[in-house]
């Protein structure tokens, strides 16, 4: 039987996961990915699965990216969620001029990373200037280049418009040279991310190192990968990784429930609620990941059709099979948390730190529950399916 493309970073991820699970609780004292894991992922090409093919990358269908993520979070969250930044973030090349992106991505380590969209950059003969600082760029200790999603102001001080009168925005990018690094992720979950803030000033950025990301019109490449939107990619493979969170964690419960045996209690494997709570939450889990891949397949199928086009069908489909996956993720975690008794309070156990990481991920923006309200006025307004196609 043949493998889909990119099956092999999966392999690869795989493979890597007893090397990133013996780091994880290095990443996690130094807030940082260490050394070895970011070697090992640069070594093996997983930062570049969504990058273009034409720039050496895998160029790797929807599925294939979700699974990588899914095996890395089972070793180690933090590793996932700043490979999924930093492997959507890649996708900017596909609006980007052929030689800015062939020096972003080819230089080693070829990495790119940002932070949330805000602020905005003034145009200059030859391209922008900009003074401002970002936020939440997850990855961005281990990037070569950063980014930034910012309005365009122009010399006269007015807003740049768009066709449709919106306002124009870009994404702006430069090396990490060019900017001040500051050190203040502090947090209950996902430390080893780093997600630091980062700023410059008065920086010159020329127009070939910009891109209008996500704009069809403006798209290089012509794979259904670059029909999707990045923040839909992201929303997708964040979603994977809560439920390689919610597998790890599962799976700690299960061995846990085989061998304990509770003071004054029989066995927990003989203990019909640890039974039940195990059957329940394994099923729960299944149908996330079945939901969640079917709409991927589905969405991607579409995508590749000659004239498929990435529809608001789509984006609402993709949109709220992210969301409920990482609420139903979290309840896997919850259970499986509160099942293990005292013993999860100990960080020498597989429990507390993905306990704190599943609900980080679940705090981030691709898990607001004002999600389910898009998707709830798209189907009222037919524009999404209420039951499942067949093909």
């Amino acid at each position: 039987m043949n493998k889909l493309p990119g099956f092999d970073l999966v392999e690869r991820a795989r493979a890597l996961a007893p090397l990133i699970a013996r780091e994880a609780n290095e990443i996690e004292r130094t807030r940082r990915l260490t050394a070895p894991v970011v070697s090992a992922l640069i070594e093996n090409g997983l930062y570049r699965s969504l990058l273009p093919k034409s720039l050496g990358g895998a160029e790797a269908p929807l599925e294939m990216f979700m699974q990588m993520q899914e095996e890395v979070a089972k070793a180690d969250a933090s590793t996932a969620w700043c490979l999924g930044q930093c492997s959507v973030c890649a996708m900017t090349a596909a609006w980007l001029d052929p030689d800015a992106a062939n020096e972003i991505f080819n230089t080693p380590p070829g990495i790119l990373a940002w932070g949330a969209v805000n602020h905005e950059v003034h145009v200059v003969p030859g391209g922008y200037k900009a003074n401002a600082r970002w936020d939440f760029a997850s990855g961005m200790r281990q990037a070569s280049w950063l980014g930034a999603h910012v309005r365009i102001v122009e010399a006269d001080g007015n807003p740049r418009r768009k066709a449709d009168g919106s306002t124009e925005f870009r994404t702006v990018l430069f090396p990490v040279t060019s900017a001040t690094l500051y050190d203040v992720w502090d947090v209950i979950g996902l430390n080893g991310t780093g997600t630091d803030s980062y700023s410059v000033e008065n920086l010159f950025i020329p127009d070939k190192f910009t891109a209008l990301r996500d704009d069809p019109g403006a798209v290089r490449e012509k794979g259904p990968l670059y029909k999707l939107t990045t923040h839909l990619a992201f929303g997708m493979g964040f979603a994977a990784v809560s439920l390689g969170v919610a597998r790890a964690t599962l799976d700690a419960a299960v061995a846990l429930a085989r061998g304990k045996t509770p003071q004054g209690l029989k066995a927990m494997r003989e203990n019909n609620a640890v039974q039940g709570m195990i059957g329940r939450n394994e099923a729960s889990l299944r149908a996330a990941r079945a939901y969640l891949y079917a709409t991927a397949a589905e969405v991607w199928r579409d995508l590749a059709q000659p004239d498929g086009q990435f529809t608001e069908k789509h984006r609402a489909a993709l949109r709220l099979a992210a969301t409920w996956t990482i609420h139903q993720s979290a309840a896997v975690v919850d259970a499986a948390y509160h099942m293990a008794g005292a013993t999860a309070v100990f960080s020498a156990n597989p429990f507390e730190r993905r306990f704190r990481d599943m609900h980080a991920i679940a705090q981030q923006i691709q898990g607001r529950d004002t999600h389910y309200e898009d998707a709830g006025k798209a189907i009222l307004a037919a524009g999404l399916d209420t039951a499942p196609t067949t093909r």
